[in-house]
């Protein structure tokens, strides 16, 4: 279903798909309390690192990430901050290698590895959550509705699900912050995905070629040297074509909430599949006129963003209406 009426405005001095998409990412500073830490092993004896923000509640929020952020990421420590003002326990978890410390297998982490998510679920309906809804910044959001759309109804206690600034299609979307519009973007991305893989190399040696990281100069060839054939595709294009959410979309049964700015400088055509999403009986698609990427700022008098009060709206709503 298609949501016609946003309720995101941006103030007058906000305005700007780089202003909107810089603030929130740079100069937002969430005071937080101090998380309960914990590490939990994967089937294939990796780990994950978790961030806990507990009140006692049988409900349960886990917010992904985005490319190359973390459980401390401000859109993370928002979100946890606010549904903690609702007494919802809130999970933030990091993936491979994105916690400070490097992981212990040659693969990192990638838009579509689900099995890490179902590893992060399976343990929170182990503590006893009831009800889980799942939140996703950009990378996370695709991750989290190729989640929900892989094996619907498989675990009943995940009951709805919200993303923000999703690439829906890979493959266009990393076109698209490629240009030269996004290049200090691009190359911040790429400055620190290199970092990792020349960390995990020191760590692993031999086993973990550089493969030339030197001549690699943007995000597609590192996806077709580095994350594709680490994590079992042929290339990039591979790649993208089996992880991007645009592909299980249709599978989604659980209320859910896509919300991509239609001023996101990362985010192509492509990701703004109107006509797909119109008739769908459990997906809204909102397409506020500003916002940037992952941004929806500035902050309310109580320190909020309204991506933070627009999932708990959406949560709640369907919540009173017995659907989650």
């Amino acid at each position: 279903m298609l949501v016609s009426k946003s309720t995101y405005r941006p103030p007058k001095f906000f305005i700007g798909q780089h202003i909107e998409t810089f603030i929130p990412s740079y100069l937002r500073k969430v005071k937080l309390t101090p998380p309960k830490k914990e590490r939990i092993a994967t089937p294939d004896n990796d780990f994950l690192d978790l961030d806990w923000h507990k009140t006692g509640s049988d409900s349960l929020v886990i917010v992904s990430h985005g490319l190359e952020g973390s459980s401390e990421s401000q859109y993370v420590a928002g979100m946890a901050t606010y549904f903690n003002k609702k007494n919802i326990d809130v999970l933030g978890w990091n993936y491979r290698g994105c916690s400070g410390e490097m992981n212990l297998t040659t693969k990192f982490y990638h838009s579509g590895a689900t099995y890490d998510l179902e590893t992060i679920v399976k343990h929170s309906i182990s503590k006893g959550y009831a009800k889980i809804v799942l939140v996703g910044f950009s990378l996370g959001g695709n991750l989290t509705l190729k989640f929900l759309g892989e094996a619907p109804n498989k675990y009943p206690q995940v009951c709805c699900g919200v993303a923000f600034s999703v690439p829906l299609d890979l493959s266009s979307s990393c076109h698209e912050i490629s240009k030269a519009k996004n290049k200090l973007y691009a190359i911040r991305f790429l400055r620190r995905l290199k970092k990792k893989i020349r960390t995990k190399h020191k760590l692993m040696g031999d086993e973990f070629p550089l493969n030339g990281i030197g001549k690699i100069t943007n995000l597609r060839t590192f996806d077709t040297v580095f994350t594709g054939p680490l994590h079992g595709f042929k290339n990039a294009d591979d790649y993208y074509a089996k992880s991007s959410a645009m592909l299980f979309l249709d599978k989604i049964s659980v209320p859910t909430l896509i919300v991509n700015a239609k001023n996101d400088p990362f985010l192509p055509a492509e990701c703004y599949p109107y006509q797909l999403l119109e008739n769908h009986p459990t997906v809204w698609f909102e397409t506020p006129k500003h916002g940037g990427h992952v941004g929806f700022g500035p902050a309310a008098k109580d320190g909020s963003y309204w991506s933070e009060r627009r999932t708990y709206e959406f949560i709640k709503n369907h919540t009173d209406q017995g659907k989650c």
